[in-house]
């Protein structure tokens, strides 16, 4: 049984290319099957979060982190009354539109792309989706339904309009966005529905949670330096007045399963008592809401920020890993500018796509495009093969790649 401010797969919008209804999977169960078998999908394994490709197997990829996202996104909506399959579908499909070397990457290419529309991943996630994936035989992209388009579009609130996180607005809106908006539009002043809400919460919850055991892992903190910390320095206290003297891994893990359980507990709380107040009767009331429904305590906000900003300096921004993000921003560099200068160089099937453009924009999307879409090894054999090789410290990266053709 679904809340009355649920996505109801009988009152979907439908598809932008109509479709015959199938006859065993619901419109959002099918939307996210298609996501799963997507090449773009397949390719988020060897894209990573924080920790380049080669550094370990250990560490979250882009498909791991999008899995757990999904397993969180279900597990608030199922508490909540909300489309569990839909929510699934949005929090499979929202890293899609990856760079290799992830936010990093990502930053290059918004730079190199600037001049040609910009850049911007959940934008090029609805590109993948609407234009990059061509297996059917009908129609290029997935033909998701609009629910699932408007969750990946606007999972982190309107894009424009006085609602919209200045964070997220763009002066111009990115010309991926744009074109498949203009195409079908997105209510892009709204918010988007509780389960979109609901998967990009989930990937606040999945990124903190699995960032500090990846941090742990790679040496860059001690569990010393998280029993200071709020909401990680009360879970060790927890755990080390239950289990005294227990095994370091197990110790870790019982820690950060308690930050983990208290992070989505408070924000099924929250979100109990901000729809019990608000008593929405439909999804557009979820919509036309002024604010989200679906977030974090204040408390638990500011307890978070304090991790992030601890995160960010011994992490994110640690000389190891800044080393790294300098050479793969090279990485992504050269290889943008390999292919502008000479677009033969490109697969054979990126050549029809490219006797088309009409204008340097139109082959920069084009580069972009392939270059985006590239894992992590992948992109680093091409460097290596068309600029000489890149050095990430005593290690050469040429191992083979794992392009699948869009």
């Amino acid at each position: 049984m679904l809340a009355p401010f649920a996505c109801q797969p009988t009152a979907s919008r439908g598809r932008l290319h109509e479709e015959r209804m199938s006859s065993f999977r619901s419109p959002f169960q099918r939307d996210r099957d298609r996501i799963i078998h997507s090449s773009a999908f397949r390719r988020l394994k060897h894209k990573t979060q924080v920790f380049v490709e080669h550094e370990g197997d250990y560490y979250r990829t882009r498909l791991t982190h999008s899995i757990e996202v999904a397993q969180v996104a279900r597990t608030i909506s199922g508490v909540l009354g909300l489309n569990t399959d839909l929510a699934e579908a949005i929090a499979l499909a929202h890293d899609l539109g990856h760079t290799p070397f992830g936010h990093t990457g990502e930053d290059a290419m918004a730079a190199l792309m600037e001049p040609f529309g910009g850049f911007d991943h959940n934008a090029q996630a609805l590109r993948i989706v609407t234009r990059l994936e061509r297996h059917y035989a009908d129609f290029d992209g997935l033909n998701l339904t609009w629910e699932a388009l408007e969750g990946i579009a606007k999972h982190n609130g309107p894009v424009q309009g006085p609602n919209a996180d200045p964070k997220h607005v763009h002066d111009t809106l990115p010309h991926a966005l744009e074109e498949v908006n203009r195409a079908w539009d997105l209510e892009l002043t709204t918010h988007a529905s509780a389960e979109a809400q609901v998967a990009a919460i989930a990937d606040d919850v999945a990124y903190s949670h699995h960032d500090l055991h990846d941090g742990l892992r790679s040496g860059l903190f001690t569990e010393a330096d998280l029993r200071e910390l709020p909401v990680t320095g009360p879970a060790y206290a927890e755990v080390d007045a239950l289990y005294p003297g227990l095994e370091m891994m197990r110790r870790r893990h019982e820690a950060l399963r308690r930050v983990f359980g208290r992070m989505v507990e408070d924000v099924i709380a929250v979100a109990q008592g901000r729809l019990e107040a608000a008593q929405p009767q439909s999804v557009d009331d979820i919509r036309h809401m002024g604010t989200t429904i679906i977030r974090f305590s204040k408390p638990l906000y500011q307890e978070l920020k304090a991790i992030r900003s601890f995160l960010f300096t011994r992490m994110y921004r640690a000389p190891s890993v800044m080393d790294v993000r300098a050479k793969v921003t090279t990485v992504v560099r050269d290889l943008f500018d390999r292919y502008m200068n000479d677009t033969n160089l490109l697969p054979q099937e990126w050549q029809s796509d490219l006797a088309m453009a009409s204008s340097p924009t139109d082959t920069a999307r084009i580069v972009a495009d392939y270059v985006a879409g590239m894992t992590d090894r992948f992109a680093l054999q091409e460097h290596a093969r068309l600029c000489g090789g890149t050095h990430l410290g005593a290690q050469t990266l040429t191992r083979p790649g794992d392009w699948v053709g869009l």
